[in-house]
């Protein structure tokens, strides 16, 4: 019961003081509690004198790619880099990442490289896809519709290709985007990139029975305008569909009963398996039926089809070796250590906002304003972040804040997560909740 209550003293003083944690503390930290690790390793990092912010726990356990932050901190051993991919990580340093963009690319003597815009309807999961490829979470993703509000690239680079990925908003009408007095950027910033693009994957969320079944208006009438750029289609959530037959049928619907220049045939293109890339179906093949639609709600250009869920990793690598063969000779633009576009200070922003908009009712996160106060790199090589979240009204902040500031702390918590993950480095975060005046 002693060392118990040691443990818990202990505990308590690390959440009133201030804990940095570097490999050797942490290594150290984990041997003193490994009853509170549980089967995922954890460390956990505080920020104290901040009203509203909590821990920032974060787990080895990785959802997008390997080369975890926390892994790194307490020392564990990592994979071999001759099998997997590195994944580069972004610099928390706003001149350092500005630099690299304009670096000269460290590009191999026979270059390939690939521009490819993702296309879809909100909310359709076209940043966790780019997520999922990329290897890292640099672009934020909610369940919210509206969470990417402009363009955003991010750059794979492996052996002698560079894929370029342009995670555009999900396309809207001009009167959506007049009603809900949404920005420009997301009316404009897809037709944009199309101008530049190798490649178009059109993304439909199929576990949505409202709108699985065609093309949305404004994504056909985009790829009719750049009918000159090859185009696939990436059917998502396929895990959360119950009835897999149903693939079938979405298949001859979004297609319009063609593929790569060919009439669909039912046994061909149907895939049972999640993950699966349905090959371009042959013209002669006996018992097979075809398929036609009366009316154009697909698109009959499509090169290829490929049927996944963005968040499995292993689904996603098909479709990754798909792009990186498809890029054709050029030169690269950008450096092998290039992950994406964004400044530090962006990714932090848009993570914050994906945090609002996943936890706050209704159009509350929409109306949070951001203002960063503090960036700056502290004493131990730690990341010191100070923002202050601005609401219009007093109950907008009681509801950010939480009970006894429980949800704020939960949102910093996440964040920090998140960042340390994205930079590689510890972070310690701070947020504060302002009223607009």
């Amino acid at each position: 019961m002693a060392a118990r209550g040691r443990q818990y003293s202990e505990l308590v003083r690390a959440g009133l003081g201030f804990w940095q944690l570097g490999p050797v503390a942490a290594r150290g930290w984990a041997t003193r509690f490994p009853s509170l690790l549980g089967c995922q390793r954890r460390c956990v990092s505080y920020g104290a004198g901040a009203a509203f912010s909590g821990p920032l726990l974060a787990s080895a356990s990785r959802r997008y790619g390997q080369n975890s932050a926390l892994d790194r901190l307490l020392g564990l051993s990592q994979p071999d880099s001759s099998l997997t991919p590195r994944v580069p990580a972004v610099s928390m340093h706003r001149d350092e990442q500005d630099l690299l963009l304009v670096h000269r690319p460290d590009m191999p003597e026979n270059p390939r490289v690939l521009r490819v815009v993702l296309l879809g309807a909100p909310n359709a999961g076209k940043s966790t896809l780019s997520n999922q490829l990329l290897g890292r979470k640099v672009f934020p993703v909610s369940k919210k519709v509206h969470t990417t509000r402009c363009q955003a690239l991010g750059v794979i680079t492996e052996k002698d290709a560079q894929v370029i990925l342009l995670d555009t908003p999900g396309l809207i009408s001009p009167v959506k985007q007049k009603r809900h007095h949404l920005e420009l950027s997301l009316l404009e910033d897809p037709w944009k990139s199309m101008e530049c693009a190798d490649l178009v994957v059109v993304l439909v969320d199929v576990s949505d029975k409202w709108t699985r079944n065609q093309l949305s208006p404004q994504v056909l009438q985009c790829l009719a305008q750049f009918s000159q750029v090859p185009s696939i289609l990436v059917m998502n959530k396929v895990d959360c569909l119950k009835q897999k037959s149903l693939l079938l049928e979405l298949t001859a619907a979004l297609t319009d009963g063609v593929v790569n220049g060919k009439k669909l045939k039912i046994r061909q293109a149907f895939c049972s398996q999640q993950g699966t890339h349905c090959s371009s179906p042959a013209t002669n093949s006996p018992n097979t039926q075809s398929v036609g639609s009366p009316q154009r709600i697909g698109w009959p250009h499509f090169q290829e089809i490929f049927m996944l869920s963005a968040l499995s990793r292993e689904d996603v690598k098909t479709l990754k070796q798909y792009l990186l063969a498809q890029a054709q000779p050029g030169p690269w633009e950008f450096h092998s250590e290039v992950l994406t576009s964004q400044t530090p200070e962006e990714i932090c922003a848009n993570i914050i906002r994906e945090k609002l908009l996943e936890h706050l009712p209704q159009e509350v996160p929409y109306n949070v304003q951001q203002k960063t106060i503090v960036w700056e790199e502290g004493p131990s090589g730690e990341l010191v972040i100070v923002q202050k979240l601005l609401v219009p009204k007093e109950s907008h902040m009681k509801i950010l804040i939480g009970p006894k500031g429980h949800l704020i702390s939960q949102i910093a918590e996440e964040v920090g997560r998140d960042l340390m993950d994205i930079f590689l480095c510890e972070v310690q975060l701070r947020l504060s909740v302002k009223l607009l005046h």
